[in-house]
């Protein structure tokens, strides 16, 4: 497999509606489906939830 189709680039937007985003990779064996990561969000001053954005 090309290293692009295993783990592709996805993009994290904050759930605050801040629109601060988050680059990284996933791993589409381990998550086929989109990803909730809960992180810090420097708008809001405090840990949210960061859904994956297509």
């Amino acid at each position: 497999m090309a290293r692009n189709e295993l783990r592709p680039i996805v993009k994290l937007r904050s759930t605050a509606g801040t629109g601060y985003t988050y680059v990284t990779r996933k791993n589409r064996r381990n998550d086929p489906d989109r990803i909730t990561l809960r992180k810090y969000d420097p708008v809001v001053g405090r840990h949210v939830d960061f859904r994956e954005e297509r």
